[in-house]
């Protein structure tokens, strides 16, 4: 009876809550409308003008950025020292997306400025950066390698970057089965590499030597971040070919495996106004994916094989970037750092091949209303040649101004 008794109270109590709380109220939280993600899309850009003055001299295509592969490789070659330069190749417009699914988010970008390169090195024209689609753990399209760390790039305003920087935006499809600040990706990349015939690059032996890549380059990378910063490993793995097709004496044919590893940091510190960006990068042919360096693949003499006269060698290169960012107040930052590339040359490579490129900048920016910033910076290359004896120094200033828009479409109200 007792507990009879006691079950009826506890019941009598439930039901007198329910109806103080008013009709509903029990099942409030289950009956409570799901917010469901809406799609959404981000309008942003930047409309960017730069100008300065180069004391030295600088390839003319290449007369707005400080390369140190394009700096003449002997006297003169360019024509005399000092030029005043303007340009507003950085200007960049792109579009990011996010659609709801029934895997999940899927988010696109696409991305384009105006610095012309390759073919059109030199214009003011439409260049795609980045055509990229990710949905959970799988990505696809163009976007920065695995292989390569973009946040070692310097808060500076010269658009090229350090010269021993690892620096690729390549077509791959990756997997990232941790995701965040501690990250592990692995992906399959496009190939492709370029050789140096050196010495011998107007024989015609050499002119029909052909290129192959049978398989995809693989790279991976794993960062362990903190609110200290992080610590990242990256490496690549690539296999390439070159085939000759001249029905001669001659067997000039073979092929490599190239690789590379890429430690790199952003450290946090005083209270997270400076950032340090450090990067230490060594390989074997992956030039291709470096910032500013030459060929993958040069000329090795072999004199004592009368049908194999010259081979085909990766060359090594090593990369070095240490930047500090510091921010002085909330208006103005500057940045000043050093980076060098360099290359183990081959024998049968020319003496004039670049060896060493050095790059170092300095700079002080402003941002006197949100998204305009104004700024100067002085900046300094260096190139070396592989055995002739030439060396040349350039120095530079820049002046820039640059306006940031963004809108957004969609998306949470």
């Amino acid at each position: 009876m007792r507990d009879a008794r006691v079950a009826c109270c506890f019941v009598g109590v439930v039901l007198a809550v329910g109806f103080l709380a008013g009709p509903g109220a029990s099942t409030a939280a289950a009956q409570a409308p799901r917010e469901e993600p809406k799609p959404w899309l981000s309008l942003y850009g930047f409309v960017q003008l730069d100008m300065g003055y180069d004391a030295g001299q600088m390839h003319p295509d290449w007369s707005d950025v400080l390369r140190t592969t394009k700096l003449p490789s002997f006297e003169d070659e360019y024509g005399e020292d000092g030029s005043f330069w303007a340009s507003v190749r950085q200007t960049r417009l792109g579009v990011k997306a996010s659609t709801p699914t029934s895997l999940g988010e899927l988010k696109t970008t696409f991305e384009f400025e105006l610095f012309g390169t390759g073919a059109d090195a030199g214009q003011t024209t439409f260049r795609l950066r980045h055509a990229y689609l990710e949905l959970g753990q799988f990505g696809a399209g163009q976007t920065w390698s695995p292989f390569m760390d973009a946040d070692v790039f310097p808060n500076s305003i010269e658009y090229w970057g350090p010269a021993g920087m690892v620096f690729f935006r390549n077509i791959q499809v990756r997997w990232m089965p941790i995701q965040g600040d501690t990250r592990l990706t692995f992906a399959l990349e496009r190939p492709g590499a370029s050789g140096d015939a050196g010495s011998y690059a107007d024989r015609i032996e050499l002119q029909n030597v052909k290129g192959q890549f049978p398989y995809p380059d693989l790279s991976a990378e794993y960062r362990h971040g903190g609110d200290w910063g992080y610590v990242e490993i990256a490496g690549i793995v690539r296999y390439m070919k070159w085939n000759d097709t001249l029905d001669d004496q001659y067997d000039l044919s073979g092929s490599a495996t190239g690789w590379g590893v890429n430690l790199s940091s952003n450290l946090k510190l005083g209270g997270g106004r400076d950032v340090v960006r450090l990067q230490y990068v060594y390989g074997e042919g992956i030039e291709n994916y470096m910032n500013d360096a030459p060929a993958d693949l040069g000329i090795e003499n072999n004199f004592g094989d009368p049908v194999r006269p010259i081979e085909g060698k990766l060359l090594p290169v090593t990369g070095i970037v240490a930047f500090l960012d510091h921010t002085w107040n909330s208006r103005w930052s500057s940045t000043i750092g050093y980076s060098s590339v360099e290359i183990d040359n081959s024998d049968g490579q020319a003496p004039s091949a670049f060896k060493k490129g050095q790059y170092a900048l300095v700079n002080l920016l402003c941002t006197p209303v949100k998204n305009l910033m104004v700024g100067g910076e002085v900046q300094w290359g260096k190139r070396e040649n592989f055995s002739d004896g030439w060396n040349v120094d350039d120095l530079r200033i820049q002046f820039t101004v640059k306006a940031n828009f963004s809108t957004l479409i969609g998306g949470k109200s």
